[in-house]
């Protein structure tokens, strides 16, 4: 990024080749939806290259770029007040040895958690998506967010307690 800064535009594409599937992971999850998120993902880069001249050489690039890719969500947002924003439901690989009864629960799982995380205020669900699906370390959390690792432990630990609940009053079981 500091050789982007400097000048050399042509390195914007290595590190749009590192990190676009990243961000769209973080859109596609925020979202739900994928023309939407392959554009927030373009927007990115663009601001990256927009707004370089903020990149500081002792900041930490993946901190930055959070921080831009929030914005551009958060901007979108306010355009679409009115949008409903949906996670999409990942599709992971099935062991083979799983009877298809097994499979068919597994999934019903999955999309059981995908509806609590939608039904999440929209800080609890970021912070969910930011630790544990684009596994961001709690110290680059706290950067992004402007707060101690402290706080981030606390908000992903509240925020996963208020998952369970919803969780599990979709499922109709008592939490345990």
């Amino acid at each position: 990024m500091v050789k982007v800064r400097e000048g050399d535009l042509r390195q914007l594409a290595i590190l749009f080749e590192r990190h676009h599937v990243r961000l769209y992971n973080f859109y596609r999850r925020l979202t739900g939806e994928r023309q939407v998120s392959e554009d927030l993902v373009q927007e990115v880069f663009f601001r990256m290259l927009k707004y370089r001249h903020t990149f500081q050489n002792d900041g930490d690039f993946i901190t930055w770029m959070y921080h831009l890719a929030r914005n551009v969500h958060r901007d979108r947002h306010r355009k679409w007040k009115n949008d409903t924003l949906a996670v999409a439901a990942e599709e992971e690989p099935l062991a083979d040895e799983l009877h298809a009864l097994d499979r068919m629960e597994q999934r019903e799982h999955e999309e059981l958690l995908q509806r609590a995380l939608a039904r999440l205020p929209a800080d609890k669900k970021e912070i969910l998506i930011l630790s544990r699906y684009q596994e961001l370390r709690y110290e680059t959390i706290a950067g992004l967010l402007g707060c101690s690792v402290g706080a981030v432990k606390v908000r992903v630990h509240r925020a996963l307690n208020d998952l369970r609940t919803i969780f599990f009053q979709l499922s109709g079981e008592k939490s345990k």
